[in-house]
């Protein structure tokens, strides 16, 4: 699992333009951190059946 959220991190940093790690913003690492939490519930509504917003 966690093997997964890293790359999914990594990808949406490459997305965003982000480089990840110590010298990144706090902004930088929120945008990526959103979009990691969006796209877990999307998939977690999809699972369940529901696609509600």
């Amino acid at each position: 699992v966690r093997q997964a959220l890293d790359q999914m991190k990594n990808e949406i940093a490459s997305e965003f333009g982000v480089q990840m790690g110590p010298d990144a913003s706090s902004r930088a690492n929120g945008s990526v951190g959103g979009e990691i939490t969006k796209r877990l519930v999307r998939q977690a509504q999809q699972q369940m059946g529901g696609n509600q917003k």
